[in-house]
């Protein structure tokens, strides 16, 4: 009863309006910024440069990897497959598009969170979209908004349906890890397992979070990066048809056959901007509350670095997955899920698929898990002041053993919800604030031609 309400509500949310909203909004800040994705280059090299003595709480680059600790998550595999199954594969060029254009958004959160940031009575920067609707546009209200909307979705999208998704993914294969316990006792033990892990870091706070992320996030999207490209060239000679097929899926939909019921233009559509906005979360307002934190000196300067976040994530990492998921052919087996498509995809490789698909899942759902809990600690500190983030962030632990014992599609469908709601108050300050970032973004390349 509960997953069929959820899904009610979320297949409202995210109708034809908001789907419209946030891609036409790519579009018009990617035209308002005079295509910032030609700037990649340089966006690149900043992210790796250090700026000693600007103001901030942590390096450029940590704030980058707190972020995409965030953003590189469950979106990127589970969500992934989700999108095939829902959409067909032409939701993957949807999905792919979303994050191309998406950079623009992403660009333009930062450069406003660096902009209106300032620094809390402990001597941290505070920031965000919530600082922005309530410093620049003077609307307070929509800020509690967004800081109601974030700091729970963040029990969704960055905590419950993180440590669910390894959770599903180990019982479906404890098989091969060896593990014979019924799987309650399984989800229970993992759950504990995550639970004192998170706990271990994220009380440290932004410098514990930004610390750990800084050495994981590297590692882990260079070991799954490279996997996947194994994978790939392992059935190079489908990788033609594959992207044939993509493109086609994409404007003409999808016929049923096998196990896959179809797909029409407007699923493709909806579940790849959907799951697009899950992975890279541009549009979301979430990672430039971690951009707010970042040493810089500009505000386009790490609004540049901030972009490059939705360029891993999605250009390349989701869209590699996806690859990976459509030529395998998988996703046309009856009766299949989004874990059993993942875990069919990468089997290809026998043992080696199975550590690149296991060791991917549980680095990217610890990461998130952090990179959320800031996002969220933030968002009630701006809600209820500082005293709140300790209790928050106990609760937070807590919520990530909820999470292993509760069923996917709840968690799911509650994260789409939540997701929605989040991304109206941030693109309306965004689009409002347009003519602020195409000044300053006018203003740094005059000066840094």
């Amino acid at each position: 009863m509960l997953d069929s309400i959820l899904s009610q509500i979320a297949t409202w949310i995210w109708g034809p309006w908001l789907i419209a909203l946030l891609f036409g909004t790519h579009l018009f800040l990617t035209w308002r910024t005079g295509l910032i994705q030609r700037r990649l280059g340089l966006a690149l090299r900043l992210s790796v440069t250090k700026e000693p003595g600007a103001p901030g709480d942590v390096s450029q680059f940590g704030a980058l990897m707190t972020a995409l600790a965030a953003t590189i998550g469950t979106g990127n595999i589970y969500g992934v497959a989700g999108a095939v199954l829902l959409g067909g594969p032409g939701a993957v060029l949807w999905m792919w598009l979303t994050g191309v254009f998406g950079i623009a958004t992403k660009y333009s959160e930062a450069l406003l969170a660096v902009k209106y940031r300032f620094i809390n009575s402990r001597g941290e920067m505070s920031g965000g979209p919530m600082i922005v609707l309530e410093r620049a546009l003077n609307a307070r209200w929509a800020g509690i908004l967004f800081a109601i909307f974030t700091s729970v979705a963040a029990f969704g999208i960055g905590n419950m349906a993180q440590s669910n998704a390894i959770v599903e993914m180990v019982v479906v294969k404890k098989a091969i890890l060896g593990l014979s316990q019924p799987d309650t006792s399984i989800r229970v033990g993992l759950g504990l397992l995550l639970t004192l892990a998170t706990g271990a870091v994220i009380l440290g706070g932004i410098r514990s979070i930004a610390r750990f992320c800084g050495f994981i996030v590297p590692f882990m999207a260079f070991f799954y990066i490279a996997g996947c490209i194994i994978i790939l060239l392992s059935v190079w000679d489908r990788i033609p048809a594959t992207i044939s097929l993509i493109f086609t899926s994409a404007f003409a939909g999808q016929a049923a056959f096998g196990g896959f019921v179809g797909a029409g233009i407007a699923e493709a559509v909806r579940y790849g901007i959907a799951r697009g906005l899950f992975s890279n979360e541009s549009g979301l307002g979430s990672a430039p509350i971690a951009a707010a934190a970042a040493r810089t000196s500009d505000p386009v300067r790490q609004a540049l670095v901030s972009g490059t976040g939705t360029f891993w994530d999605t250009v390349v990492v989701c869209a590699l997955t996806g690859l990976v998921i459509v030529s395998s052919g998988d996703w046309a087996t009856p009766d299949i899920n989004k874990a059993k498509l993942c875990d069919l995809a990468f089997r290809h490789l026998g043992f080696f698929g199975d550590i690149i698909l296991i060791g991917g899942l549980l680095t990217f759902v610890f990461s998130t898990i952090l990179g959320w809990g800031y996002y969220g600690e933030k968002s009630v500190e701006y809600l209820l002041g500082i005293r709140a983030v300790l209790p928050y962030r106990l609760l937070w632990v807590v919520a990530v053993f909820i999470g292993a014992i509760w069923k996917s599609d709840a968690v799911w469908n509650f994260c789409d919800i939540m997701n929605g709601l989040m991304a109206l108050p941030n693109l309306a300050a965004l689009l409002l604030l347009s003519g602020v970032i195409a000044a300053e973004t006018r203003r740094y390349f005059s000066q840094h031609p």
